[in-house]
């Protein structure tokens, strides 16, 4: 079923497999104990960062298959993307891999995008098993977008670090897991900004639409997520995105964040914060994902934004316009019912510890008042 923008899922797709894999200076970060795979530098053994883009994805790819426990040849379909042009290193991993490939391009909203495809179909019952992934690389990523590295461009404040990172997911009709529940397809949003170094500012009216619209379409409120995250705003774009809100009516709580503001420490000197596709996908496929299967998050919507820009529409004066897609995601249901069962437990524990206590403190005072009669 869906309702003008959103999709809710009969089936609820669910999430058996996910994988993340980062450069040193990303585990170095907030997230560093969650990543399942941490390279040694950022060529990872290849001639190129190109090269070695491919193979973060590659390994992203074969890692969440495994964690899912099953083989390859279960595999209906590859969906996934990057920000390189002509998405080669999605296409060039994907040319390894001996199941149907699906390219897409949403800049860092890909892996939102991908899962929302994947959940679509799934829920359709057209496949059974599908894998979604994307990655990105802060050394191809800076070369395609703005300067050759060897330049050593000084970086303004509103600049933002591209993860050198990839995530992958499997997504299935059956299994246990984090289920897809619903997904929101974000329109294309353009508020004229044309600054390469402010992504912030160019994604986060996209974010505030699909955000809108969801609330909308949902019937639901930001109280009803446990969290809400977008995917690299950063600091300045999520500050601008909770200002945008408040003016629609909505206020943001404690419950927000955005994965480029968490994804570095203070010291590490990314100024507004990361970004690209392995930001948020990263993010998802650990920390989130960890969080999820252990019932710690019940509820979470998860809505990474992507700047639609090109070198050469940026070198002809174009704006840059910005898209947001948004899924949710929910734990499984025999977690939640773990959960209220160890929830329930601990109250009546405390109760009882609490009628324990009240009846040694009513003892103790017995005593007392004996006692102070005697003397």
């Amino acid at each position: 079923m869906y309702t003008n923008q959103t999709v809710i899922f009969k089936n609820k797709p669910v999430i058996i497999g996910s994988y993340s894999i980062v450069g040193p200076k990303e585990w170095k970060g907030n997230f560093g104990p969650y990543f399942n795979y941490v390279m040694k530098d950022d060529c990872f053994g290849e001639k190129s960062y190109e090269k070695a883009e491919m193979k973060m994805l590659k390994t992203a790819i074969v890692g969440a298959i495994e964690d899912a426990k099953i083989k390859a040849s279960d595999v209906n379909l590859l969906l996934s993307g990057d920000l390189l042009n002509q998405i080669i290193s999605s296409s060039y991993a994907a040319r390894d891999f001996d199941f149907a490939f699906l390219g897409l391009f949403g800049a860092c909203s890909t892996m939102a995008e991908s899962m929302a495809v994947a959940a679509s179909i799934i829920d359709g019952k057209e496949f059974d098993t599908i894998v979604c992934s994307t990655g990105s690389h802060f050394s191809t990523a800076e070369r395609q977008f703005r300067f050759p590295l060897e330049l050593g461009n000084q970086r303004p404040p509103t600049s933002q670090w591209t993860v050198t990172g990839a995530g992958a997911c499997v997504i299935s009709s059956k299994g246990v897991g984090p289920r897809i529940t619903m997904a929101t397809f974000g329109k294309v949003i353009d508020f004229g900004v044309n600054d390469v170094n402010d992504m912030g500012a160019a994604m986060a009216p996209a974010a505030m639409d699909t955000m809108l619209a969801h609330f909308r379409d949902t019937k639901t409120t930001p109280d009803d997520y446990d969290l809400i995250v977008t995917g690299d705003l950063g600091k300045l774009g999520s500050e601008i995105l909770i200002d945008l809100m408040e003016d629609q009516g909505i206020k943001l709580g404690l419950n927000y964040n955005d994965c480029g503001q968490m994804y570095y420490t203070r010291n590490q000197n990314t100024f507004s914060g990361g970004s690209g596709c392995g930001c948020s996908a990263t993010v998802l496929n650990s920390f989130i994902m960890k969080k999820l299967r252990s019932g710690e998050y019940k509820k979470v919507l998860f809505m990474p934004t992507g700047a639609l820009m090109s070198t050469t529409a940026t070198q002809q004066g174009e704006t840059i316009p910005g898209v947001c897609h948004a899924i949710v995601l929910e734990c499984d249901e025999s977690v939640k019912n773990i959960k209220i069962s160890q929830t329930s437990n601990r109250n009546v524990k405390n109760k009882k510890e609490e009628k324990t206590n009240r009846t040694s403190i009513s003892k103790s005072n017995e005593k007392n008042i004996k006692s102070n009669r005697l003397n």
